[in-house]
């Protein structure tokens, strides 16, 4: 007869998925297949009793290498800490668990573990995930920190991934503004990675959500980093990379969010700053320009609704004009009157043409009759009456 640990409770699949998320690593999907098939409690229960595999379970490999972490797994354990530092476990089904994550598929996160006061799924309904690379420049920074405010002012939220750089300007720009954040972790939530972010961390737990699919204490690793992308791409709505080398990591999640057919920003650089070719590369590559909010409020939006207002260049004197007005205008001197023949012999036209094109050109402001001979008008000048 299995002897279970004393934890272990054969109905209880909560405190299984947190035991399961100590045994995993993120984005296994065998064990997300096989909790699928069983129920967290119930494939937990065929692992600790050692069950040889049946048609449809995971293999020998795969209960070996969860296998590994059995002998220090204390579930309970990692749900008083979560719980000491304030902090809730979200599992699928429950009022604050984000829909979107189940666009991943088997690679969908088993829990989440959560501390801050905000709702995280209300967060994620009009999230907007604002990333870069942590080497950031002055100029992704101000980029950052004007999305970030525009995206509060329309009431989104900004998810991130608290990395130096722009990650961390997008959160403090958030915050600044009474907006709200995620942040989404590859270390336990109970830690503060990296150091220099605590004060930071302290802030976002009082208006957005620490989030982290791994259990308390964990800490932070390259695969961790590399799976973590996918859920700030599940997580917002559209995704916008304000800066990032060619080789980012920034740019595993703009791919995530791309292959969850979610909308992908990319914020224009300096041509000659390679802290900005993996915009450059994003924008070859099909993502969308944005440069301020109102374009990423576009990608939010339905088609066809919420469209940014139009970019409009100032207006030159000449705009307007057909050709042939034009080349009056041209020929019509800034200061000594010229006669109607000269200007007919330097604009190329008839004497008729001419006449027709001064007094379209006397309409609308740009010359003016100086005696027998015409003047271009100087700006400023008040308009002849003409009589």
């Amino acid at each position: 007869m299995t002897q279970y640990p004393t934890w272990f409770d054969a109905e209880d699949d909560r405190t299984a998925l947190a035991a399961w998320s100590r045994l995993t690593e993120p984005c296994d999907p065998a064990a997300v297949r096989w909790i699928d098939s069983c129920g967290p409690a119930g494939a937990l229960r065929r692992l600790l009793a050692g069950a040889g595999a049946s048609c449809g379970e995971p293999g020998p490999e795969h209960r070996a290498r969860w296998g590994v972490r059995l002998p220090c797994l204390d579930p309970v354990r990692d749900l008083r800490t979560l719980s000491g530092a304030g902090g809730r476990l979200l599992v699928p089904g429950d009022r604050q668990w984000p829909d979107d994550l189940d666009l991943l598929g088997p690679r969908r996160p088993l829990c989440l573990w959560v501390i801050g006061a905000g709702d995280l799924r209300r967060a994620c309904e009009k999230g907007v995930c604002l990333v870069g690379a942590r080497a950031s420049t002055g100029y992704g920074e101000r980029l950052a920190r004007n999305l970030a405010a525009g995206c509060v002012e329309r009431g989104y939220s900004v998810v991130s991934g608290a990395a130096y750089g722009i990650d961390g300007t997008a959160h403090r720009a958030t915050l600044a503004a009474d907006g709200v954040t995620v942040a989404v972790l590859a270390c336990g939530v109970d830690r503060t990675y990296p150091r220099g972010h605590d004060h930071l961390f302290a802030r976002i737990k009082e208006r957005g959500c620490l989030v982290s699919e791994i259990p308390p204490g964990s800490a932070p690793t390259r695969w961790r980093f590399i799976r973590r992308n996918r859920l700030i791409a599940a997580l917002g709505k559209v995704t916008v990379v304000v800066e990032a080398a060619w080789r980012s990591g920034t740019m595993i999640t703009a791919r995530e969010a791309a292959e969850l057919g979610r909308p992908v920003g990319a914020v224009p650089g300096p041509v000659t700053s390679a802290a900005s070719a993996g915009c450059h590369r994003l924008l070859r590559d099909g993502a969308t320009c944005v440069t301020d909010c109102a374009e990423i409020a576009e990608l939010l939006a339905p088609i066809g609704t919420d469209l940014s207002d139009p970019v409009t260049a100032p207006t030159a004197e000449h705009d307007g004009l057909s050709c042939p007005d034009l080349r009056v205008l041209d020929a019509v001197p800034l200061r000594r009157p010229v006669a109607l023949g000269p200007l007919c012999r330097a604009a190329g036209l008839t004497e008729t043409d001419v006449s027709a094109a001064l007094g379209r050109l006397v309409l609308r402001g740009l010359v003016h009759r100086e005696g027998t001979g015409w003047c271009r008008r100087r700006p400023g000048r008040p308009q002849d009456r003409e009589h």
